[in-house]
């Protein structure tokens, strides 16, 4: 035999050999042979020590109690004195009743979407963020929400919130700002066959979200390809003259062909261009040798060119020096001065004239 006392706001349960015997409250007890007790306070939380339904069984267990049963698909909030304290799964839950206000909010979660029952101050917490997916559109993005394969709404930037409830979810997203496609080193045949390496690029902007993931799979891939086969089909029809000649002609046959195709992949392009065509070495070598060869007659032209122009004016000087004698005379006062610049000093003898005498000089010497 064992006397106890438990004080206010103390219970106690009574258990033998693992059995449930009672509950005893405020007071002296005396506990019988091979009894022991279990001492709570009201005001902390509840620790099972057996099975909850042997413990609701005792009448007065129950009116001690808060008793909340929480169903499947269902979780419940509970507040303690009007502060956010735990959350319940489904099962059945007890408080002690006491001083303490306890309040307990249910939320269904058989919906996929975390609804507005949530007070939204409470979604960052631990507890229930383990319950939960979220998903995250950007503000350069557009996502399309599908729950179990089907789909429900677009999505536009911000976070959503699903809860894990066996739901499939899923947030298919698409980048609608413009992006840049490199085709690098396509190897492609002339139609002379002529094998070359073409570098391509392409601009593009994805304006149908829909279109785009729901009714294509891959769409930038889709793109990819049609660009090749695109090259490869307009390419094959130039010789390698003929491609190296209308490099712009390529942009446009594929933008317009493009225009036509994308629409159905849900994306606009905006531009495109050749970046590089990249002949094979032998090739290129005998290109280089035909602009040197194209170069040299340019310049033997000119030079030619040149030299007939230059004989046409000695030409034209002959036959004015011929027509006017005074011409002539000062165009032989014109090398004389010339000459009489580099010398530094002229004898001069005999009783002619001295112009005369270095014109005989000059013209002899010419001779």
């Amino acid at each position: 035999m064992k006397l106890i006392r438990l004080y206010p706001h103390q219970l106690g349960l009574v258990f033998k050999d693992q059995h449930y015997i009672g509950l005893l409250t405020e007071g002296w007890h005396l506990l019988g042979f091979g009894q022991r007790v279990i001492r709570y306070n009201r005001a902390e939380h509840l620790h099972l020590p057996c099975n909850l339904s042997i413990l609701l069984a005792d009448r007065h267990f129950r009116e001690q109690v808060h008793t909340v049963e929480v169903r499947e698909q269902e979780l419940c909030l509970v507040y303690k004195d009007g502060l956010f304290n735990q959350l319940l799964k489904p099962g059945r839950h007890v408080f002690w009743k006491s001083t303490v206000t306890y309040d307990f909010e249910m939320v269904d979660c058989s919906e996929a979407e975390v609804g507005e029952q949530v007070d939204q101050r409470l979604l960052d917490r631990p507890e229930l963020l383990r319950e939960m997916r979220i998903h995250y559109v950007d503000a350069n993005e557009e996502g399309l929400l599908l729950i179990e394969g089907e789909y429900i709404r677009k999505l536009k930037a911000g976070t959503y919130r699903f809860w894990r409830n066996g739901q499939q979810v899923e947030v298919l997203k698409a980048d609608k700002r413009t992006q840049q496609m490199e085709i690098a080193g396509q190897e492609i045949l002339t139609k002379d066959k002529a094998g070359l390496r073409i570098n391509f690029h392409l601009q593009y902007r994805i304006i149908d979200v829909e279109r785009a993931l729901l009714q294509n799979r891959n769409p930038e891939k889709q793109l990819y390809l049609l660009l090749q086969l695109m090259l490869r089909e307009y390419v094959g029809t130039l010789t390698l003259d003929e491609l190296l000649a209308k490099k712009a002609a390529v942009q446009e046959f594929v933008e317009e062909r493009l225009a036509k195709e994308t629409g159905e992949l849900g994306i606009v392009v905006l531009a495109s261009g050749i970046r590089d065509i990249i002949l094979p070495g032998e090739v290129r070598e005998i290109m280089n040798q035909v602009l040197v060869a194209e170069k040299q007659v340019q310049a033997k032209v000119i030079l030619r060119r040149e030299e007939n122009a230059a004989t046409r004016s000695l030409l034209n000087t002959a036959k004015l020096l011929e027509d006017n004698p005074m011409l002539l005379r000062l165009k032989e006062l014109e090398y004389v001065e010339k000459i009489a610049d580099k010398v530094n000093t002229i004898s001069l003898s005999g009783g002619g004239q001295v112009l005369e005498q270095l014109r005989t000089l000059f013209i002899e010497g010419k001779t």
